[in-house]
């Protein structure tokens, strides 16, 4: 049977003493659930801060993105052995931000998911469409294109992956796709999944995009949807606690 995970994105936001304080408040609110999973991916700088503050508890800590480089003259970049060390268990990679405000294609985006596991790191692959391709139809084509590619990657180890639905057109907009939109899609994804390796109908599919304690609970009681890829919301210990409590 497979569990629920709920990750936390903190995205471009922090600091050390707001760090101390939403670490310590959700160390202290996490009580664990059997078959339940916690997880926040928080800026470069902070992985340190999150390692102390977080070793012993039952929440996991991990990084926004890795390099799909394991070493070499990039500068800038960070790789997967390097999150590594710092005990990361995940590393988002291909979020929406990513994609579209970076240029990461969907090669880049594989090869990132590569490096991440052959580091030890569980990469959460993230897929999803625009408004744009939404209303032109386009969804099934736009995020079977995004997972493939990482299908075709990661070969034998697709068991391995998170895989997180983020429809870019509800990610800090306030909106949020239907319990019906996004289940559709998660079924999607599982099929895909399934066809390419039978170990892998059963990879962890999030759901992120405006995720509030308001709709958690319908979004997370859906068939194909296993937790949340939250944003904005993880960086309030009350509020993300309550989604992941869902």
């Amino acid at each position: 049977m497979r569990g629920k995970l709920v990750v936390g994105n903190w995205k471009m936001n922090g600091g050390l003493r707001q760090n101390d304080a939403l670490l310590g408040d959700l160390r202290a609110g996490w009580t664990a659930p059997p078959g339940r999973q916690l997880a926040v991916c928080v800026p470069y700088p902070y992985l340190w801060q999150a390692q102390a503050a977080l070793s012993g508890s039952a929440i996991a800590w991990g990084a926004q993105s890795v390099s799909e480089h394991a070493v070499g003259a990039f500068t800038g970049e960070v790789s997967a052995a390097m999150v590594a060390e710092f005990g990361c268990r995940y590393a988002i990679v291909g979020h929406s931000e990513r994609r579209a405000l970076f240029g990461e294609a969907d090669a880049a985006v594989a090869a990132k998911a590569v490096a991440a596991l052959a580091a030890g790191v569980t990469p959460i692959v993230c897929v999803g469409e625009t408004l744009g391709e939404r209303e032109a139809g386009a969804t099934e084509t736009v995020v079977l294109r995004q997972l493939d590619a990482v299908i075709a990657a990661v070969g034998q180890q697709l068991a391995a992956l998170v895989v997180a639905y983020e429809p870019v057109w509800a990610i800090g907009t306030g909106r949020t796709a239907s319990p019906e939109q996004a289940q559709d899609v998660h079924r999607l994804l599982r099929t895909r999944l399934s066809a390419a390796d039978k170990g892998a109908a059963d990879v962890l599919l999030l759901y992120g995009g405006s995720v509030k304690a308001a709709n958690a609970k319908s979004l997370f009681g859906c068939p194909d949807i296993d937790g949340g890829l939250i944003g904005g919301a993880s960086l309030k210990a009350d509020e993300f606690l309550a989604i992941a409590g869902a």
